[in-house]
């Protein structure tokens, strides 16, 4: 078995938020990373995720939705960093509207994003790391899937089903030692809370910054997760501490229970 220090770990949406803090700390913690983003070929956010993450970081362009694209990245990572012994799916976009006024090219980008991408990832990876006796699978899903979130039900739905497609990953990977975990934060202080707050803020005709304070207020912690602090739960779920962590969803809700 590789040195922990030799695991290649792909994580998928590591350009910004989650993802990038997530990559970060793998890469701090000695493994090879492998970013994969829609923007991963655009030269600029390369050099960025370099300057980020570290010299060696593999950055490519991956498109999750895409069955090809998949592939094609997970060949590429290969190629160059080694076999893939660690996955974590944490490419995730949300659109605001209701139930009733959802249409359904908007629902099927959620969901194939925030599910559909997770199975083609774990489906291209899993295979080599049960070959291989050891493999982590963390995807980054949210408490929305319990609690839902009003105005966002693909994103609800997505991660509802995630969380199935987790548990269904662990029993398959149990017997080669294979994990597969769910991680279900709260509203965390990224890009995409910030986007989703200036849509709700102007819904509501009140500032940016209050709604982002009313989001925070609504934690018993009174305040918003921090990326690093998911990375943190991420790196130790993909260490060799965490054997018999499978099949769990572990939510970091700022004190809120779901």
């Amino acid at each position: 078995m590789a040195e922990t220090k030799q695991r290649v770990a792909v994580v998928t949406g590591g350009l910004a938020g989650i993802g990038l803090s997530i990559a970060r700390k793998l890469a701090e913690d000695g493994l090879r990373v492998a970013i994969g983003a829609r923007r991963g070929d655009d030269l600029a956010m390369r050099e960025m995720a370099v300057r980020e993450v570290g010299e060696g970081t593999f950055v490519a362009g991956l498109d999750v939705c895409d069955e090809g694209s998949v592939e094609g990245f997970c060949r590429s990572v290969e190629d160059a960093l080694g076999p893939i012994d660690i996955l974590v799916n944490a490419a995730g976009i949300t659109i605001h509207h209701t139930v009733s006024g959802h249409g359904l090219k908007d629902w099927e980008q959620v969901i194939d994003t925030n599910l559909t991408g997770p199975f083609l990832t774990t489906r291209a990876t899993l295979p080599g790391m049960i070959e291989r006796g050891w493999g982590r699978i963390v995807n980054i899903a949210s408490t929305a899937a319990k609690s839902a979130v009003a105005d966002h039900p693909a994103y609800c739905a997505s991660k509802a089903g995630l969380l199935g497609l987790t548990r269904a990953v662990a029993l398959e990977g149990a017997p080669h030692g294979v994990s597969c975990v769910s991680v279900s934060p709260t509203w965390v202080e990224t890009e995409m809370l910030r986007s989703s707050a200036e849509i709700m803020a102007k819904q509501a005709g009140h500032s940016v910054e209050d709604e982002i304070a009313a989001l925070a207020k609504a934690n018993p912690q009174n305040r918003l997760v921090q990326p690093e602090e998911i990375a943190a739960l991420v790196a130790f779920l993909c260490s060799d501490a965490a054997p018999a962590l499978t099949m769990e969803d572990i939510s970091v809700n700022a004190g809120a229970h779901w």
